[in-house]
């Protein structure tokens, strides 16, 4: 394996790449699972039932968007909802929801480790969806299989139904 080489934050953050946007972990740059259309049609879905949501709420959704979770690490949640609109272009404080979506790809050690710094970092609701068994996680203590998402502040549930055809 050859030697990393160390990236400034600032660099990272004028940096575009093509394909997938990539993390920053304490300057590495860490390259992100390509989606496929299942995954794509699944974050579709998330979005649209957000946006609706956003209707009667003040809650602001996005994908792909960097998060700075402390300094040295941005990391980019498939989905996440925001209580407010942000006021900063690289959001560091916690969302209401981050939601990962499986890849065909992922490693489950890498996705464990990025829900668990979701919920460290104070994200209220951090969800993983696997759009290819058709299964909804939760992030609790620990990862648990759940039949339903939902979000008790808005009095809303998300279910399978609403996420897979």
């Amino acid at each position: 394996m050859g030697a990393q080489t160390a990236h400034s934050l600032e660099e990272y953050l004028r940096t575009s790449f093509e394909g997938v946007d990539r993390e920053y972990r304490d300057g590495e740059l860490v390259e992100r699972s390509l989606p496929d259309p299942t995954h794509g049609l699944t974050q579709m879905n998330l979005g649209a039932f957000f946006v609706a949501l956003r209707k009667t709420t003040s809650i602001f959704p996005c994908s792909e968007t960097r998060v700075r979770l402390r300094e040295g690490l941005i990391l980019i949640p498939d989905v996440c909802v925001f209580l407010e609109t942000p006021q900063k272009r690289l959001p560091d404080t916690p969302p209401l929801i981050a939601i990962e979506i499986l890849s065909p790809d992922d490693r489950h050690l890498a996705v464990r480790s990025k829900l668990e710094e979701y919920r460290a970092w104070g994200v209220p609701h951090v969800w993983l969806i696997d759009p290819y068994l058709r299964r909804l996680y939760k992030c609790d203590e620990g990862l648990a299989e759940v039949a339903s998402l939902s979000l008790p502040e808005f009095g809303v549930t998300l279910t399978p139904a609403d996420l897979f055809e």
